[in-house]
């Protein structure tokens, strides 16, 4: 029992951030993120785009192509990048002014390169709709930090298998493994706000958000020379639902928080109001 406790103490000791600048976590961390940001890019360019033949750099309007959803998901990957980033310095200890510099910039210097590998690509191009929308995932995260010192709005994410990827599995995905990152008409993205942040009262638990999501159904294609493009049933679906930002539930164990954290990213099942952009008003008893 003795040794359990004492591993339970050492795991929380290790898991707690440092209250001063801890130089062996920081060098830790900057050379674990330089690693596995270099594989990631070396990877990417050997074993995806090297499929695909080479040009000269190009950049493409793409705005419209899949009603924004690939947009809302550079700005949530960027969003999660740039808050792990800071959140592993300020593990370290280093300064939150460094942390909002180095580390919440984190996803919008690794998405800009992984764009720049676009633009080379005969394939795609270089989008500047894509760089606004990874800006405006940093932007986010930084914002929030300059004006409130905290998060009170989470950037968040559901998916839902569709009937849609059986159709086109070459677009869409193949197995859920792959249809979690390609089919958008599975994909919801929300903004999930804390009540008691806002509200200031005591009445709200202090784990409750609202959350506002964006969705969209009917797609086959984004391409626009493609003839199912023209045959889709292209609709957008704005929600309204709960969440829980699972951060602010309290607990001692630093092992939990950790847990909390990880899983922070993916929105609570809970029912839902939908409107589409048909005029179409559903309510959903539970919606993942």
């Amino acid at each position: 029992m003795s040794g359990v406790l004492f591993s339970q103490s050492n795991r929380n000791h290790f898991l707690k951030p440092s209250d001063s600048l801890n130089k062996s976590r920081r060098n830790v961390v900057v050379i674990a993120e330089a690693s596995l940001a270099t594989m990631t890019l070396i990877g990417l360019d050997q074993l995806w785009y090297a499929d695909y033949p080479r040009s000269k750099f190009k950049t493409i309007d793409d705005g419209g192509e899949w009603l924004q959803m690939d947009k809302f998901g550079h700005v949530f990957s960027s969003y999660q990048l740039g808050r792990v980033g800071a959140n592993v310095l300020n593990w370290s200890g280093v300064s939150k002014k460094d942390q909002l510099i180095y580390g919440s910039t984190l996803g919008l210097g690794f998405l800009t390169a992984v764009e720049v590998l676009d633009g080379f690509s005969q394939e795609w191009g270089f989008s500047w709709i894509d760089m606004a929308a990874n800006t405006a995932g940093t932007g986010l995260y930084v914002g929030q930090e300059l004006l409130w010192q905290e998060q009170r709005i989470l950037l968040k994410y559901s998916f839902s298998r569709t009937r849609f990827a059986k159709q086109r599995p070459d677009k869409l995905g193949d197995g859920l493994s792959e249809e979690f990152l390609k089919d958008y008409n599975g994909q919801t993205y929300w903004l999930s706000a804390n009540l008691k942040s806002f509200l200031k009262t005591d009445a709200i638990p202090n784990w409750l958000n609202l959350a506002f999501g964006y969705g969209a159904d009917g797609m086959l294609t984004g391409e626009t020379n493609d003839p199912l493009f023209l045959n889709q049933n292209r609709t957008r679906q704005y929600y309204l639902s709960l969440d829980i930002d699972l951060s602010r539930i309290q607990t001692n164990s630093r092992f939990l928080k950790t847990i909390f954290d990880v899983f922070n990213v993916i929105k609570v099942p809970f029912p839902a109001l939908e409107l589409n952009s048909n005029g179409r008003l559903k309510w959903h008893s539970i919606y993942f």
